[in-house]
């Protein structure tokens, strides 16, 4: 056809310009006129208005959206497949793809992705100030792909150099709100969580078209400078957490043993507690039944009283009771020792039978 041609980048058919267009049919018109029939000006400007209504045709890939201009100024989106549009150069279309999600290294660059992989650092981009004015070497990559189309396209100039900008803005600012120690150990998660946070927050304040889907940190490390510096403090840290599970460890044996122990000492105390104060009852129910029986029959519970308290003193006594009608008659001395239990003794005559030994 008149209005393609075949261009340089692998042989692949583009749309040639509608300069060259006309120029193609003019020859071919001249020649016409020249050899064929009359009415030559008539055709010619059929196969003009043909080729140049032609040049409004347009096909989107399947990852691309196309965005049709009117005079520079965008008009409507077209999905996937055939279309057209008003003939150039009323209506031209872009076709950013908006499936692909793009990828942006920061702090380094890959030169060759083979095995392995060879990388070109970027101190420029990656050494950063943490809260603490610690210098850090931070590697990262971001992926983000479009959104909206038409703010992509307009809202901001040279898209990848601005999304670039952006993420090390807000990479810069999070860092600066850690210190190093979290940034290098266990703060790193949650500074890819911040950096895609705040680089969203920032693009849409651009009204760029533009979704962050991951920011991921690749490598964080000091300058090497001071590497050996950090890895002293690191195994220092080591350390102190080792002692520290160490005396956790001791703490957790000890204690059980010692609350048990102390346990055991509060319910002794607490029996000998209630053993008293049970007794103190007991003692104290008992002199109220005494006085009681005593209001009743005093000389009764008088002589009751006295008896118990001589059981309770000479319970345990050896003790010879004599009648006072006999103990005129009696012997002066009796075996009343305790080695007379063993002996043996000497039959009682007369008036001696009636002396009574009771224990």
């Amino acid at each position: 056809m008149p209005w393609e041609y075949n261009g340089d980048e692998g042989n692949k058919k583009q749309p040639a310009d509608i300069e060259d267009i006309i120029k193609k049919v003019f020859k071919r018109a001249e020649k016409g006129m020249a050899n064929g029939p009359p009415g030559g000006p008539l055709l010619l400007i059929v196969i003009l208005l043909v080729g140049w209504l032609a040049t409004g045709f347009y096909i989107v890939a399947p990852d691309e959206l196309g965005v049709v201009k009117r005079f520079g100024e965008a008009i409507y989106t077209t999905k996937s497949g055939p279309h057209w549009h008003l003939p150039k150069p009323i209506e031209t279309v872009l076709k950013p793809k908006v499936t692909q999600v793009k990828r942006l290294e920061i702090g380094f660059r890959t030169v060759s992705s083979g095995s392995p992989a060879r990388y070109q650092l970027v101190p420029r981009e990656s050494m950063m100030l943490t809260g603490d004015e610690n210098i850090v070497n931070a590697q990262f990559i971001v992926q983000y792909r479009i959104d909206d189309p038409i703010a992509y396209l307009f809202n901001i100039n040279n898209q990848t150099e601005t999304v670039r900008v952006a993420t090390e803005a807000a990479m810069r600012e999070v860092i600066g709100k850690n210190d190093i120690d979290t940034v290098l150990t266990t703060g790193k998660n949650k500074v890819q969580q911040d950096c895609e946070s705040r680089l969203q927050e920032i693009l849409n304040s651009y009204k760029s078209g533009v979704t962050i889907v991951a920011v991921q940190l690749q490598d964080v490390h000091p300058p090497k400078q001071v590497i050996q510096s950090f890895q002293d403090v690191a195994s220092a840290k080591e350390n102190k957490i080792r002692m520290i599970n160490e005396a956790e460890g001791y703490s957790n044996e000890i204690l059980p043993k010692a609350h048990g122990k102390a346990a055991q000492m509060t319910n002794q105390a607490q029996a000998y507690k209630a053993e008293l104060v049970n007794q103190a009852t007991g003692e104290a129910n008992r002199f109220l039944a005494n006085l009681k029986a005593y209001k009743v029959a005093p000389d009764i519970t008088r002589i009751r009283m006295k008896l118990e308290m001589m059981e309770g003193v000479l319970g345990d006594i050896d003790k010879i009771i004599i009648d006072p009608k006999v103990s005129r008659s009696l012997l002066p001395l009796l075996p009343l020792s305790a080695s007379s239990q063993n002996t043996p003794q000497p039959a009682l005559t007369g008036s001696q039978s009636q002396v009574g030994r009771v224990k």
